[in-house]
């Protein structure tokens, strides 16, 4: 079940309760016949009382509205699809930090990690990984480096630890 149908099976129960309250059925066999905890019921026949069983659909968003409009979002995929390197970036990378960092100097909104994270699904954006690797890459050159270099830059490193 996706979550559009859950939502709309909850809007279901909810209503279906709201008629059997309005009906004059206590609050404790509405809770047993809807599948619900007495509280839940009890929300609902405040809800009811105040606004009638359409007060008891769904509300159309649920949590915080969006820190930026559609208009910057749009902005902000055309600076994505640029890349990392236009944005002023070393190199092309996107990371969340970058990321962040990019929507508070272009929109002054601070965004956590997790916030840039959830937008970006949001906006349709998936983490991408590359599917190969370089058509450059010497594998000889990097196996000297690994027997030769690597050993004596951690030697080093050690030596200058103590």
């Amino acid at each position: 079940m996706d979550n559009e149908q859950r939502l709309r099976e909850l809007e279901r129960r909810r209503r279906r309760g709201g008629r059997l309250l309005a009906a004059g059925v206590l609050q404790a066999e509405v809770a047993r016949r809807v599948g619900v905890s007495r509280q839940s019921v009890s929300r609902w026949e405040k809800v009811r009382q105040d606004g009638g069983i359409e007060a008891l659909r769904r509300a159309k968003r649920f949590g915080r509205p969006r820190r930026l409009s559609e208009g910057q979002c749009g902005e902000l995929i055309r600076h994505l699809e640029a890349g990392a390197l236009a944005a002023g970036f070393a190199t092309e990378l996107w990371t969340l930090p970058r990321i962040a960092r990019l929507i508070e100097e272009r929109f002054s909104v601070h965004l956590t990690e997790p916030s840039v994270w959830r937008l970006l699904g949001a906006l349709g954006w998936s983490v991408q990984r590359p599917t190969g690797q370089a058509r450059q890459r010497d594998e000889r050159a990097i196996r000297t480096w690994k027997a030769k270099r690597w050993p004596a830059l951690k030697k080093s490193r050690r030596g200058k630890a103590e």
